[in-house]
This record gives structure tokens, C-alpha cells and sequence, in this order.
């Protein structure tokens, strides 16, 4: 098979310069056509010589994603399913802040985490996603917009665990920070983990990245029932790497804590989150569930949730709750591509 070079990273696209007998330079301006141009064929690198592009269309590829349908919401969310090289689909979500973009990408078609409150985790896992198709989200996302350099954040918040695939994920993060690629700053890029201890560690000392950890109880009991990964990894296991995460100066670990009505909602279990974290640099991002067909769930009614921050803010915490956005377009993880699939069987 074709090396797709949107999975390379800048040395690697020397390096493959070298190895078909060009210089170096060579690969840096192909880097640059792909990651900075968002070149969509090697017939657009019309500064390249003809001989060249014509080496690249023999020796390497390009797999473009395909849009198979878009959604925007009222809200100005805007929903991409895309179809991979193999036919499979995948989402990605571009949430409007106040000044910028933040583009929610997918590492995985399905997940195994199962999740009982996820659609995606319903749905089973298929496989991991590419370095370049990781890549290729935010390049064909940026084609679509009308200011593309208002796209400044990246969030690994979509479709999968990012840690279950750990090398392509990481890979395609040094491909977004390279400066002479993408140049994302890392002080922008989130990886939101359900808890995979093992790769925590690796990713503290393999690459600076924002981490968003998914905690969502304060008990192992309910943890467990909610988020099968607890019985490999319980609170305990998982806060420790948490407490030992190297982070930059005034950075802080997000801790994501979707709102169950009657699960993990009360009054006291504020108290116990309040406790867990003590001594923490954190956040909390309190997420009134989003619930989706034939989910068992539902969200708590706004009062308790309120209760809830209160608490977490009275205990000196940042706390902030996150409205879920896109509400009217399918938004939530596997929601899209779920509709595709019950259309298609």
C-alpha cells in the first residue's frame, strides 16, 4: 500500500525526499503544499516540477475524506460526517466560540470503551483511524470555512478514545503543533482520555497537550457501572497519574463530569468530587447529559445542577457547566453517523 503523506511528519517528509534520490528541500515544500496550503492533489503543487508530481503519484497518495453530509445548527455548530477510504464513516464537530473555532476530531470508528451513556460506545468498535485521517479532519474542515484562521483550537473530544490509539494520535499531534505545518499552538489542543493510566503516562512525557480526563462519578461502584474502564483503572489509580501529570505553568487537567439525573447528581456527591480533587490543579466542566434514542438516561433538572456547581465553587473549584451545543443537528458523539447507519441497513 501507498504511504499517504498527510501522515508524515516534516523529517519523515525529508526523509522520503532523500530516499527517491531528491534533497531535502524537496520534502519541506511538499510539507508545506499539504499542511500549509492544503494541497488536495499532487497536480495542485504547481511549483513543484512536473517529474516530480509525477514520481509522487506513483510512490505516494493522497486519501482525501469525503463529505457525505453536513449539518449546521442554529447555534452556528456545524456537524461533518465524512466517508473513509474503506467505506466506514467518521465525525467531526466545528463549535463556535466567541473569537475562534474549536473542532471537535475523531480517533477511532466506534469505540470500545462502552460507556453506557455514550452512543458511539453502543455502536462497537471498528478500527483505529490513520495519522492522516486524524489530520485530514482539520485539513478538509479548513477547506470548508469561509476564515479558516479562525480555527485555533483542536479538541480529541470526538468519535473513540484518542489513548487506545495512541501512536497515530500522537503523531498527528506533532503533525498539527509542527511550526512549519499546521502550527497549532499546544496550549490549544485538548485530548480528552475516559482514563487509560498506562498511555496517561506515556503522553506526559511524549508531548505537551491539554488533557481532559472523563471522571463522570466519585465512587468506584458508579464509575464502574457507567464507564467499564474503572474496573481496570479505578479513581484512585487514575487520580494518582493525575496528580503526577507534568503540567506547564498555569495549566490545569479538565475534568469532565457528565450530569446524570439520579446517578451521580447529588449534593453529596459534590462534596466527594470537592474531596478527590483537593490539592489538584483542575477545572470541572459539570456536561448536563445529552441523551440520545433509547438511551436509559436523562439529564438533571437545572436546579440540581446548580446545587452542584455551587457546591464545587464553594469548595474554591472552577466549575463550569458546558451546554451542549448543536442540540437540533445530531451533535453528540455518533449521532450522524448512527442516523447513516439505520438508513443504509
Amino acid at each position: 500500500m501507498l504511504n499517504d503523506l498527510k501522515g508524515f511528519e516534516s523529517l519523515e517528509m525529508e526523509e522520503w525526499a532523500r530516499q527517491h534520490g531528491l534533497p531535502a528541500y524537496r520534502g519541506r515544500q511538499i510539507h508545506s503544499w499539504l499542511f500549509r496550503r492544503l494541497a488536495g492533489s499532487f497536480d495542485d503543487m504547481s511549483d513543484l516540477p512536473k517529474s516530480l508530481r509525477s514520481l509522487l503519484a506513483r510512490e505516494a497518495t493522497l486519501n482525501n475524506l469525503r463529505l457525505i453530509d453536513s449539518l449546521s445548527s442554529e447555534d452556528g455548530t456545524r456537524k461533518y460526517l465524512f466517508e473513509l477510504r474503506d467505506g466506514m464513516s467518521i465525525e467531526s464537530v466545528l463549535i463556535p466560540e466567541r473569537n475562534h473555532w474549536t473542532l471537535c476530531v475523531s480517533s477511532q470508528v466506534g469505540c470500545a470503551m462502552g460507556c453506557r451513556f455514550c452512543l458511539t460506545g453502543s455502536q462497537g468498535f471498528k478500527r483505529n483511524l490513520s495519522t492522516a485521517e486524524i489530520v485530514d479532519q482539520v485539513i478538509q474542515v479548513k477547506l470548508s470555512m469561509e476564515a479558516p484562521e479562525r480555527l485555533t483550537n483542536i479538541v480529541l473530544m470526538g468519535m473513540g478514545e484518542p489513548l487506545a490509539n495512541y501512536e497515530n494520535v500522537v503523531k498527528a499531534l506533532r503533525i498539527l503543533e509542527n511550526e512549519t505545518g499546521m502550527n497549532f499552538s499546544h496550549r490549544k489542543i485538548t485530548l480528552s482520555t475516559s482514563g487509560l493510566v498506562p498511555e496517561m503516562v506515556r503522553l506526559g512525557n511524549d508531548i505537551t497537550v491539554n488533557l481532559a480526563v472523563s471522571l463522570n462519578a466519585t465512587d468506584d461502584e458508579t464509575r464502574s457501572s457507567l464507564m467499564p474502564v474503572n474496573r481496570r483503572y479505578p479513581i484512585k489509580k487514575l487520580l494518582d497519574v493525575c496528580r503526577a501529570f507534568p503540567l506547564p505553568n498555569r495549566r490545569m487537567i479538565t475534568f469532565e463530569y457528565i450530569l446524570i439525573d439520579g446517578i451521580n447528581d447529588t449534593k453529596e456527591d459534590a462534596h466527594r468530587l470537592c474531596k478527590l480533587l483537593a490539592g489538584l490543579r483542575a477545572k470541572i466542566n459539570l456536561i448536563p447529559l445529552n441523551p440520545h434514542q433509547g438511551s436509559p438516561y436523562s439529564p438533571p433538572p437545572m436546579e440540581r445542577i446548580l446545587t452542584f456547581q455551587e457546591t464545587l465553587i464553594d469548595h474554591h473549584l472552577t466549575a463550569i457547566i458546558r451546554k451542549s451545543k448543536g442540540q437540533d443537528i445530531l451533535a453528540a458523539c455518533g449521532q450522524l453517523s448512527g442516523k447513516h447507519q439505520s438508513e443504509d441497513s
